[in-house]
């Protein structure tokens, strides 16, 4: 495919080339704190209970497993995103690798509802943790889901007001959510420093019946995957980086291995402290570490602490999914109603309701934060295995720079691993799959409708390369 078929693929136009460039003031420390911000989150703060609960006290394994397809995953990223240093991510990547309209399309709108299940995750873990908070009587069912859709609909609001506000409110959750974690790491260090707790579970495998511990280490693991995803939206910053060819590779490394030591300690202050069987219950694992290792700990104040650590989650992923939604209709591939931007607020406001529509939807009859987690990994994991394709694909585009270039057994092992991971023999629920299924359908069903109207009109459709590279309407 030349350059120009790859322009017209795309729907580059001459003001599209016009464009001035986005403003370059991301350097190496504001790069790794979006990167760990990014990760950390819901994935660790709602789901170490039922990843133990799945495989037992060596809960840490899981998450190890998954910090190991996420940083092989990351090194094809790496060598995309430093040879094609634009910010538009798995759309931009398997369009050149592919060309073919519907992938690009798919790959989108997969990376757009992993966001809205991953919003829908954290706001479950927001109320059940904000009744923990101020000792609500709701334990599960009705009560958490009418908190959880009250807390949807607070982000929603924030979302319209404007990214300018949504990005200042992320810097402070960071730090908040970072803070929360590293608390439960000394409460550990602590609690089992001066006797308490039980280390030799950290080494008990606990597999179901009929179950080996293969199968158990790979069914946590395609549930703690979750808590890994979010270091390929560092890509979509790099054309706000200071040379991203040179800084990329080092930093993003560097927030996986942070995040990837912060998790395997936490799982192992979880399981040290609080039998296994208690923790897999409920929504609230790390509160019970606190009360278990440190019960002069004032639990509300964790609780709160581990109320905004996920709500940043829930605030990332639909501001996310909503530009997302905007952008496919800027592109015409979704309806042109899709992309109506607010006259005051100057935000795509359709979009944001098309997105909290389809989260209360999730939340309502959806519920449970293993469904939900385990839906988001799936379809990010669908998305990173062809990320890991395209690499092989496009090692036949060379670019005149230098760029990273991983050893070709890595997008190998890659492809292999996270396909392995979102079938069900890394023993998934059928449910995950029904979860993707709705929403992907949704998305196919807008697609077909939109493709016909814009033949019927005479309308070119994009070839979305340029969807994230938009960015968000303020």
């Amino acid at each position: 495919m030349t350059e120009a078929s790859r322009d017209g693929a795309a729907g580059v136009t001459s003001e599209t080339r016009s464009q001035p460039e986005l403003h370059r003031v991301m350097g190496p420390g504001l790069l790794l704190l979006f990167i760990v911000g990014d990760i950390l989150g819901t994935g660790v703060y709602a789901l170490t209970g039922q990843v133990a609960a799945r495989v037992g006290g060596a809960a840490w394994v899981p998450f190890l497993v998954a910090f190991f397809a996420a940083t092989v995953t990351a090194c094809s990223y790496l060598e995309l995103v430093t040879k094609y240093p634009r910010a538009a991510g798995a759309a931009l990547y398997t369009h050149k690798a592919f060309g073919i309209h519907f992938i690009t399309f798919i790959v989108a709108f997969t990376v757009m509802c992993s966001g809205i299940t991953s919003a829908s995750t954290a706001s479950r873990a927001f109320a059940a943790n904000l009744s923990a908070a101020f000792d609500l009587p709701f334990e599960g069912g009705l009560g958490i889901t009418a908190l959880a859709l009250g807390f949807m609909a607070l982000v929603a609001v924030i979302n319209f007001r404007g990214v300018g506000e949504s990005v200042k409110l992320n810097v402070v959750l960071t730090l908040v959510e970072l803070t929360g974690l590293l608390i439960i790491i000394m409460i550990g260090l602590w609690a089992i420093g001066g006797g308490q707790g039980d280390l030799s579970r950290v080494v008990e495998f606990d597999t179901a019946e009929g179950q080996s511990v293969f199968g158990a280490v790979t069914a946590a693991t395609a549930l703690a995957f979750f808590a890994m995803v979010g270091f390929e939206d560092a890509v979509n910053m790099a054309e706000e980086c200071k040379d991203p060819i040179k800084i990329f590779p080092k930093v993003m490394l560097l927030g996986l291995c942070i995040t990837g030591a912060i998790y395997v300690l936490v799982s192992i202050s979880a399981v040290a402290l609080v039998p296994v069987a208690q923790l897999g219950e409920g929504e609230t694992p790390l509160l019970q570490v606190v009360q278990a290792g440190a019960p002069w700990f004032p639990l509300g104040v964790f609780a709160f602490i581990t109320m905004f650590a996920v709500a940043n989650s829930a605030l990332i992923n639909m501001l996310m999914a909503s530009r997302l939604v905007y952008g496919m209709s800027q592109e015409r591939v979704l309806p042109a109603a899709l992309g109506k931007v607010h006259a005051g607020r100057r935000t795509p406001w359709v979009a944001i309701l098309f997105t909290t529509v389809l989260s209360l939807g999730l939340i309502s009859f959806v519920g449970g934060v293993p469904a939900l987690g385990g839906t988001t990994s799936l379809l990010l994991l669908g998305v990173f295995t062809l990320v890991n394709v395209a690499v092989l694909v496009l090692r036949r585009d060379p670019v005149e720079h230098k760029h990273f270039r991983a050893p070709t057994f890595i997008p190998v092992i890659g492809a292999i691993v996270c396909g392995y991971l979102a079938t069900p023999l890394a023993g998934r629920p059928v449910v995950q799959y029904q979860i993707a299924g709705i929403l992907l359908a949704i998305g196919v069903v807008l697609w077909v409708i939109t493709h016909f109207v814009n033949k019927k009109l005479h309308v070119t459709e994009g070839g979305l390369e340029h969807l994230i590279s938009r960015g968000p309407v303020n």
